[in-house]
């Protein structure tokens, strides 16, 4: 209840002040598990995402918001999950096995961290290790302007299409290595 309250009031935001834009909408799958990747510019970019998707997003937020008391209140409310950045996170793995498993859609930012200069940074490879394991698509979106909404920019969010593959046993680093690309590739390219 409190996700949907507060998705309406972001969206208020967002179509009323930053002059919100929304393209692909009728690529996102309506259900079963679903790794949204996104690049990361901007605080903004879970807000603006999670409002333009038509499921509930759980993303995955940096360690460090969870130790923040307001904050910390607000994204458990928006079922939010921590992620220790930097090393192996066994606790945010097994989480985000558990949403996909349950047919969830699990938020991601690639890049592991915004970036400071708009462009788009490399991927890490966990968004590719949680798709080959699970089958879930990856669905690339690129947001645009959410780092200059207080000075004029429109934020945009497009959402492409799915990246499906096929899984048969574990995969191998070259899997992960080529899914990264494409994903990032597909993300780059909605971006340019």
């Amino acid at each position: 209840m409190f996700y949907q309250f507060a998705k309406f009031v972001c969206y208020l935001f967002l179509r009323f002040f930053c002059r919100w834009e929304v393209q692909g909408r009728e690529n996102f799958p309506l259900e079963g598990p679903v790794i949204v990747i996104a690049n990361h510019i901007s605080y903004l970019d879970p807000v603006a995402v999670g409002v333009a998707a038509p499921r509930t997003v759980r993303f995955m937020a940096k360690e460090e918001l969870f130790h923040i008391p307001v904050v910390n209140w607000i994204i458990k409310g928006l079922h939010a999950f921590p992620v220790r950045r930097g090393r192996s996170d066994r606790a945010a793995l097994k989480a985000a096995l558990e949403v996909l498993q349950d047919g969830q859609v699990l938020g991601m930012f690639p890049e592991g961290t915004r970036s400071k200069d708009g462009r788009l940074l490399p991927f890490q490879h966990g968004a590719a290790l949680l798709a080959l394991k699970t089958g879930a698509p990856l669905l690339p979106v690129a947001v645009k302007n959410t780092n200059r909404v207080f000075r004029g920019g429109r934020i945009k969010v497009i959402i492409g299409r799915p990246l499906k593959f096929e899984t048969a046993g574990p995969s191998t680093p070259q899997q992960v290595q080529d899914l990264t690309v494409a994903a990032y590739q597909a993300v780059a390219k909605m971006l340019a």
